[in-house]
């Protein structure tokens, strides 16, 4: 392979890829399926960062009148001669993408969806001297493009109409069905949701797509995707033609996503094969249908960065392209046996859960087992089959997606534990004093609380950093201290050294993971005894500090020991 070949990161645009030497991952396979399994309406539904702009970019090429035809050769649709000259170039094409559709008001997010179909019925500007429209047609295409003081103008019923009205427009002028597209179709009740106007856009987009879904007749076919199958109830309302492809489904299972063979495929042609194994690890794990796919954003990213430095490490790119309000709200709600079922899912292993693949946006927030389904449908969450009783065996996908979850819980512990004062206060000072028991017993209260970050299969030292985290978050309640992690002292570093309010006065604790309930009081000795043996004191000596507590403490799952001796 040409390895002048670019990464398309951030490109959704099929011809861009194609004319200006990008690297493009062949999915006009999904064409040939499209078309051999026909469906008026089809629904795909897939996490965000999956190729669904970008496949969608395609289709319009492929299919609309007056392509370069030239952008598929080579790939795979181009050796179905048939199809080809039954179906490319052959169709007028409606393309909007709604990803875009927002406002913090019911006004600035309709306005947007105005100014989206206006600039996209102002491609087809010829329609305007078309010898096939009457001057009535002409009229409302001018009430659709029309601008007042440079905004698009049209009201809310042209809006409604619109999608329809260019559709029977198109098929007047090109004696041709139009084929309609829109991407990112729930984004606006997503973010109506999230703003407070749900209500009035649900009516507007209900309204919209029963014009332009439902018995239209100027209509070839529609492909709609987004991240949720949002309830054919709220705006699919009478949608009999209607076919709806989610994560579950075997159909067009390849087609979002990159598959292994393609990942090793997108390495070796750039000499990166030996990076295969961290590559799997961070970006690999969903599950559609029949098949195990990686999330491309993050694969053509890490690439890239493997381009400029061939030690570079994996990074976070998925949950760097948007909030994760979905996972930081499903953990404010969890009640104790939710925390319980995370921290399980953290460590690696699976649960099972009943998913409910049909929802509306303010349904969301009704149960605990909503959230289940939404963290699911939309990528944090993956399958590894069903059981028998029909509910989803599911786990995180890959280390990207646990470190959204690590996230969020160490933001949740800040904001929730961390704020209730009073227990950590009292904490602090049985600190101070030296009261062994009292530390023990509301450390461990805390620790019952608290949602644990690690998995089953890390290294003694990963799980002893977790548990550091979280003593060093307590001990910073304390503003008066002077707390130092991880600090030379004596003959090694000392996990944790605190210069109290009292100048004549210190604290060291040294921390220790233990395998077994039973080794909690030896992993103690052996704290203390290091802290001796290596004279962790030097430094607070050396600062005038005599009056010293040394603290050994030790950790198996959500019990600790505490034991404090004054050196």
């Amino acid at each position: 392979m040409d390895r002048k070949l670019k990464l398309p990161i951030g490109i959704d645009n099929f011809e861009k890829i194609r004319k200006e030497n990008f690297y493009y991952v062949d999915k006009t396979k999904l064409i040939e399926q499209l078309l051999e399994r026909w469906g008026e309406v089809n629904l795909f539904t897939r996490p965000r960062r999956f190729g669904k702009t970008l496949n969608m970019s395609m289709l319009k090429y492929f299919f609309e009148i007056g392509t370069d035809q030239t952008l598929f050769d080579g790939l795979y649709i181009s050796d179905n001669q048939q199809l080809k000259e039954e179906y490319m170039g052959k169709f007028p094409v409606i393309f909007l993408s709604l990803k875009g559709v927002e406002g913090l008001t019911f006004e600035n997010a309709k306005y947007r969806l105005m100014q989206l179909v206006g600039r996209e019925a102002n491609r087809f500007h010829f329609l305007s001297d078309s010898d096939r429209l009457t001057e009535d047609d002409k009229k409302i295409y001018h009430a659709m493009i029309s601008l007042s003081d440079g905004m698009y103008s049209m009201n809310e019923e042209v809006l409604i109409s619109s999608l329809k009205i260019l559709s029977e427009l198109l098929y007047k002028h090109y004696g041709k069905k139009t084929i309609l597209l829109i991407d990112e179709y729930d984004v606006p009740l997503d973010k109506a949701f999230q703003n407070g106007y749900y209500k009035e856009m649900t009516t507007l987009i209900r309204g919209m797509f029963g014009e332009a879904l439902k018995t239209n007749d100027s209509l070839q076919f529609a492909v709609l995707t987004g991240c949720l199958r949002v309830s054919k109830e709220s705006i699919f309302t009478g949608l009999n033609n209607f076919k709806v492809v989610s994560i579950t489904d075997s159909r067009f299972d390849e087609q979002f996503g990159f598959t292994d063979e393609e990942v090793q495929r997108l390495l070796a042609d750039y000499h990166l094969k030996d990076h295969i194994e961290e590559t799997k690890e961070w970006y690999d794990g969903y599950h559609f249908g029949d098949t195990d796919v990686y999330c491309p954003w993050d694969v053509v990213n890490h690439v890239d960065c493997l381009l400029e430095d061939p030690n570079a490490e994996p990074q976070s790119y998925w949950i760097n392209t948007s909030g994760n309000d979905l996972v930081k709200r499903f953990i404010d709600k969890a009640d104790k046996t939710t925390r319980n079922e995370i921290e399980r899912l953290i460590a690696g292993d699976m649960i099972e859960k009943s998913i409910r693949m049909e929802l509306t946006y303010d349904e969301i927030d009704n149960s605990i087992d909503n959230l289940w389904s939404i963290l699911f449908t939309t990528g944090y969450l993956t399958q590894q089959g069903k059981s028998e009783r029909g509910v989803y065996r599911l786990v995180i996908p890959n280390k990207e997606i646990r470190e959204v979850y690590i996230l969020q819980i160490q933001e949740w512990f800040k904001d929730s534990v961390l704020h209730n004062r009073e227990p950590i206060n009292q904490l602090l000072k049985a600190i101070k004093e030296g009261d062994a028991d009292t530390v023990e017993k509301d450390l461990t209260k805390i620790l019952v609380n608290t949602i644990s970050i690690f998995d089953t299969k890390s290294r003694k030292e990963e799980k002893e950093i977790f548990y550091h985290g979280i003593v060093l978050g307590l001990l910073r309640c304390e503003s008066e201290w002077l707390i130092q992690s991880n600090i030379e002292s004596g003959d090694g570093l000392v996990d944790i050294l605190i210069e109290t309010e009292d100048p004549d006065a210190g604290i060291i604790i040294e921390l220790k993971y233990a395998q077994t309930f039973q080794g909690l009081s030896k992993a103690c000795e052996n704290a203390m005894r290091q802290i001796r043996e290596r004279r962790y004191d030097e430094r607070l000596r050396n600062e005038g500090r005599n009056d010293i507590l040394a603290y050994g403490i030790a950790f198996c799952k959500k019990k600790c020991k505490v034991v404090v001796e004054r050196l």
